[in-house]
């Protein structure tokens, strides 16, 4: 077992597929084998009694039958049959044979002889005397056809040589047929088996190279709807997932390297400047630790953020409950505006509802959005607030009628640490993990977010989440 399991799946196959064929054909092959001598013995059995026929009704319409048993005997005996006369007691009453080159009788049977004794019509049966095979046929004598009046039984046999002559010809070309066969299924069956598992072969080539690290590799099969096609496409588009997955903590290492980095040396530039002498300067020692201080207040809130990030990423429980949208907005609403300064905030209320939801994920998400639609509007811009129902879901949005996002930007904005306008947004304040953020908790409550905006015409953010509980008016449920 052990050996079979080392050896390659094409070898597995192919052996398996040659040793099912074999078994096909030999099945087969015995068949035809037992029909085809069934065959001849029965069409010379047949025969024999064809011929024999006509003589043993002269024979019959003699009177007393049984004086010309002799004759009967060597009329019925040929070189290849030889006829012998049983009377009714079950002794040998006339011997066929005569002439050296006539075949030998086999010696009765008793209890076949019975048989035809008792009016069985067609008794036949193998027999061996020195090494050689005899059909024999057993006819019961009758004094008239069809007379239930038996006289005795007249033995016929006939050497089989030449019949296992041509059986042990039709037996070569059976095996010989055979091996052909066989060799031909072996030659298809490699073939076969190459051919299909060349892809799996080529997928193995691949996985080795994205295991060196080159994951730009794929298998790119042709179009083929079969297992091995729809896992090429899989591997693929898996290998294209990881790859992105890679490229993605790639540059949020880089990133994040460079938004502590930043922080960092600015801290470490107001300190070498302090250990130089400014620290006699009162001014320039309060500039300096202002400065600084708002850096470290930045790495905390940055650090904040990786870690919720971390949190979220590791499958951290949310804590749902059920929200009174209507409620939580009305209390959100007001720290909005005190968010948002001299812009306008307005709130787009939907339909009662009540969500199953994590409050302070869901208080959150919101902040993020508000904060970042505040960045991205100019003084006196207008951000709404909203909600609306469907009958599976709660969207929830926050819009802005700021600057807008660039439509090469769209795709990667949820990405952590990503800026369009990087410049602009770290002198906005922003570390760009906000967005980040916001899709991970998103869907960590089994929702979606998406994003519509325009350069120019402001930006949409759409909060998709199932809706597990909703409100039902009184008269709904009279109705």
């Amino acid at each position: 077992m052990k050996r079979w399991r080392n050896l390659s799946l094409r070898v597995r196959l192919t052996l398996l597929y040659v040793g099912l064929l074999a078994l096909l054909l030999a099945v087969l092959g015995g068949v035809l084998y037992w029909d085809f001598q069934n065959f001849l013995l029965e069409s010379t059995a047949t025969r024999l009694r064809a011929q024999a026929k006509p003589i043993i009704d002269e024979a019959s319409a003699a009177a007393a039958p049984l004086e010309h048993a002799q004759t009967l005997a060597r009329d019925l005996t040929s070189r290849e049959t030889v006829a012998l006369i049983i009377g009714p007691d079950g002794e040998t009453v006339a011997v066929g044979k005569t002439l050296p080159e006539e075949p030998a009788p086999p010696p009765p049977d008793p209890a076949y002889d019975a048989r035809a004794l008792a009016g069985e019509n067609e008794v036949t049966y193998v027999a061996q005397m020195n090494g050689q095979r005899y059909l024999v046929l057993l006819i019961p004598w009758r004094s008239a056809p069809g007379s239930p009046d038996i006289l005795g039984v007249i033995q016929l046999s006939t050497p089989l040589a030449p019949i296992e002559n041509i059986l042990l010809r039709q037996k070569l070309m059976l095996g010989l047929g055979m091996m052909l066969t066989l060799l031909a299924g072996l030659a298809g069956g490699l073939w076969l088996t190459s051919s299909a598992l060349k892809p799996l072969n080529q997928m193995t080539e691949t996985c080795e190279r994205i295991a060196e690290g080159d994951l730009s590799q794929r298998v790119n099969l042709p179009e083929r709807e079969d297992e091995i096609g729809r896992l090429a496409q899989a591997f693929d588009h898996m290998v294209a997932r990881l790859e992105a997955a890679f490229a993605a903590q790639r540059r949020f290492v880089a990133n994040a390297a460079h938004e502590l980095r930043t922080p960092l040396t600015a801290i470490r530039g107001s300190l070498e400047v302090l250990m130089r002498g400014a620290q006699d300067d009162p001014a320039a020692t309060s500039r300096l630790t202002q400065g600084m201080y708002r850096e470290v207040v930045r790495l905390s809130r940055l650090s904040e953020q990786l870690l919720d990030l971390s949190r979220i990423g590791a499958g951290a429980t949310i804590h749902k409950q059920p929200i009174d949208l209507q409620a939580f907005f009305d209390d959100f609403l007001y720290q909005a505006r005190l968010l948002a300064r001299d812009r306008t905030v307005t709130l787009d209320a939907g339909d009662p509802v009540t969500i199953l939801a994590d409050p302070d994920a869901l208080m959150e998400m919101l902040f993020n959005l508000m904060d970042n639609a505040v960045q991205h509007t100019a003084e006196n811009g207008i951000i709404t607030l909203g909600w609306r129902t469907t009958p599976e879901s709660v969207q929830l949005w926050v819009a802005d009628d700021g600057e807008g996002i660039p439509a090469d930007d769209l795709p990667r904005i949820f990405e952590p640490f990503y800026r369009g306008d990087s410049s602009r947004s770290r002198r906005q304040g922003g570390s760009g993990l906000g967005l980040a953020l916001v899709q991970a908790l998103v869907e960590a409550h089994g929702g979606r977010i998406t994003v519509e905006s325009q350069p120019g015409q402001g930006a949409r953010f759409t909060i998709t989440l199932p809706l597990t509980m909703r409100d039902v008016d009184p008269l709904e449920k009279i109705g």
